[in-house]
């Protein structure tokens, strides 16, 4: 599944109301911990189906970064039911991306 780009405007359809998991991934382009993580998300991405990765970047939808509490990128959001289940701030490896939705 291709990772989604996600605004304001299609945050609530893709995220809160998503029939499954979505990892909610806040980076910006000159975020080099950021470009690190998208290849890594990209493949886990191409590997599941049982969840689908988003991606907002903070410069452009600064209403979600500040709704959300985003004082720090790369930050993963892990939303389940519509909710906030997990979050994590920093660059992760794969294994703790997967861990961390409950793998």
């Amino acid at each position: 599944m291709k990772i989604i780009d996600v605004t304001k405007d299609n945050f609530e359809s893709e995220v809160l109301n998503s029939s499954v998991p979505v990892l909610v991934d806040f980076n910006a382009n000159w975020c080099g911990p950021c470009r690190m993580l998208k290849p890594i998300l990209e493949e886990i991405s191409s590997e599941r189906s049982d969840f689908k990765i988003v991606s907002i970047n903070i410069d452009d939808e600064e209403e979600l970064a500040e709704e959300y509490s985003v004082s720090s990128i790369p930050c993963l959001v892990y939303f389940k039911d519509g909710k906030e289940d997990k979050r994590s701030v920093g660059l992760r490896p794969k294994e703790d991306i997967i861990s961390m939705m409950g793998e």
